[in-house]
């Protein structure tokens, strides 16, 4: 049941999904990478994933399945027990009388087809779907873990405070590792790394108070409180998380950083760890960062229309300086990642320093930062370029010296990239010329400036609306929507002569899945590429409000922009765009 790659491009052309010049860009491109065709149009984005699945399952005749709204009953979930499912990415989801749909990536895959048959004496009917729904169904297995856990943690604290409420010396190394090995404090720290794990959040954060221990979730982007632990137990907790992390047990004043890893069958994630001393004890926060998440395009990522050109563009010249901008936790690294995996390939020789890696990625050489013994961004910068490098990336530019270097690096025949935390794309300019860095070397040096915000997007079925009058009113106080209006109409993402007030919108309806509406981010962007008019602005000392001015009767889309055409797609709603446009 194999698909041979001619056989796939005369469907996709057939289709209609990818134009004849892209697949011939996509071919010559695959042959130069050495990859298969399917693998580069996802990576470029000219097809999305479930776009390719739905040909694939046409092309072997097999119904195709989207499961990633869906939730599938228990007794029928638990047909195929969670081993074999998640070894064999297979999942039940639909049973009536003999017949039981199962929906698998691999249809070839008849072994396990055939052994489920023989277990439960049903016909299975195969359906084809993507591994995000695979990855969805799969996590509904765990969701019934979660009264086992709360009834651990109520039982396990009250033990391990028995066991511990009398004489413990905070300064004694020996009894703080002691109580850190103690087994009802492991298993209330497993619990919470495996709930964050579960609930696919982004951070944790364990606070002490004067009574009690707040434990609260960074969920796309938007902290939970998730649970309240007794304070006795707060001491075993910080201990133990400490011992995870390799930090000293006996050090309370001081603020530490660490990191540990937990791997199994099902995932590989590093935790970056962070220990603040507070009035009432000691804060921790971790940062879940998956080791084997999967590579995204640019085009899942969020880039769109213009936007997503311009940054195609910028890439696909061997040398200059393409920044991400925007606040921590914005998707930056995530973007730059994208870019490293798209030019990936042997002919290149790529080279980061970062602080810290935050996923490893093959072929890539990547050196972690480490001031302690003098290895900061700007020293590893200049060590790289004496590693023959075709493509560099530098974790963050912070001072003059680290931007000098990447300045020099994109002179002599080197592609650069990097982040800097500015709030707009044209903001990068003036932050770059605060650095001491002449105007003329940016001007001849930068091709494009990325800036963005992480937007969450709505699950379900949201509730359509229409704006009132007096939201309109509310809304033309902050922004231009006129000029919005005309924006959608020009990007034509709305039809000729549609006025805001005809506009369908939608708001998140929460239900059980997804208790506010949402579920998973998506990029906003704004790309400002360099052109003549804005290098001839930047050596007159401009500001970043000229530059913005002038790059957008250029044809650059704001993030606010692109938000809104976000917001008629019925991807987000406009109280996300503002909430992340006005911090």
């Amino acid at each position: 049941m194999h698909i041979e790659e001619s056989q796939l491009k005369a469907f996709i052309s057939d289709s209609g999904l990818v134009s004849p010049e892209d697949i011939a860009k996509t071919e010559q491109e695959a042959a130069v990478a050495g990859k298969p065709l399917r693998d580069i149009l996802l990576n470029s984005g000219r097809i999305k994933e479930d776009q390719l699945h739905r040909l694939e399952a046409y092309i072997l005749g097999i119904p195709f399945v989207d499961l990633t709204h869906e939730i599938i009953e228990p007794s029928i979930l638990h047909v195929i027990p969670e081993p074999i499912a998640k070894k064999n990415n297979i999942v039940a989801f639909q049973k009536r009388g003999k017949d039981l749909a199962v929906a698998m990536l691999d249809p070839d895959d008849l072994q396990t087809i055939e052994f489920i048959r023989k277990k439960e004496g049903l016909r299975i009917l195969p359906r084809l779907t993507t591994a995000e729904s695979i990855q969805h169904v799969l996590r509904q297995y765990e969701k019934s873990l979660e009264a086992e856990f709360g009834e651990l943690i109520k039982h396990d604290s009250g033990t391990m405070a028995i066991a511990h409420e009398e004489g413990v010396d905070a300064g004694e190394a020996e009894d703080l590792k002691k109580l850190a090995e103690d087994l009802p404090v492991i298993r209330i720290v497993d619990t919470l790394l495996r709930h964050a794990i579960l609930q696919n959040a982004s951070d944790i954060h364990i606070e002490p108070i004067e009574k009690e221990v707040i434990v609260r979730y960074r969920i796309d982007g938007i902290l939970h409180d998730t649970m309240t632990l007794p304070k006795r137990i707060s001491q075993g907790l910080v201990a133990r998380v400490k011992v995870m992390a390799n930090l000293k047990l006996d050090e309370h004043r001081l603020p530490q950083d660490g990191r540990f890893k937990i791997e199994n069958d099902e995932y590989r994630i590093s935790f970056r760890v962070s220990v603040l001393p507070v009035f009432d004890g000691e804060k921790i926060v971790m940062r879940l960062l998956p080791e084997n998440s999967k590579t995204f395009s640019l085009h899942e990522l969020g880039f769109w229309g213009s936007n997503l050109e311009r940054v195609e563009h910028a890439i696909r010249r061997p040398t200059g300086i393409i920044l991400a901008t925007g606040p921590t936790g914005s998707g930056k690294t995530t973007t730059l990642y994208t870019v490293l995996e798209m030019l990936n390939s042997p002919q290149v020789n790529i080279s980061t320093v970062e602080d810290p890696i935050e996923y490893r990625m093959p072929r890539i050489n990547q050196t972690q930062v480490r001031p302690d013994i003098g290895l900061s961004f700007a020293s590893g910068l200049r060590s790289l370029l004496r590693q023959d490098p075709n493509i560099i990336m530098v974790g963050e530019i912070r001072d003059n010296e680290t931007a000098a270097l990447a300045i020099n690096a994109a002179l002599t025949g080197h592609l650069v990239l990097s982040t800097l935390h500015t709030n707009s794309a044209a903001g990068a300019l003036p932050r770059l010329f605060d650095m001491k860095i002449e105007p003329f070397l940016i001007a001849s040096t930068v091709t494009a400036i990325i800036s963005q915000r992480l937007v969450r997007r709505l699950a379900g079925e949201p509730e359509p609306y229409k704006l009132t009058k007096a939201e309109i009113t509310e809304l033309k106080k902050s922004m231009d929507l006129d000029h919005i209006a005309e924006m959608l109409i020009r990007e034509k993402v709305i039809p000729k002569g549609t006025a805001i007030a005809d506009i369908e919108w939608v708001r998140p309806k929460p239900s059980s899945e997804t208790p506010d509406g949402y579920k998973g981010r998506i990029g906003i962007h704004e790309v400002l590429a360099m052109s003549e008019t804005i290098r001839e602005l930047m050596m007159k000392n401009a500001t970043s409000d000229e530059i913005e001015k002038q790059a957008r009767a250029e044809g650059m889309i704001t993030m606010l922009e692109e938000g809104f055409i976000r917001a008629v797609q019925h991807v987000t709603t406009i109280e996300e765009i503002m909430r992340v446009t006005n911090e």
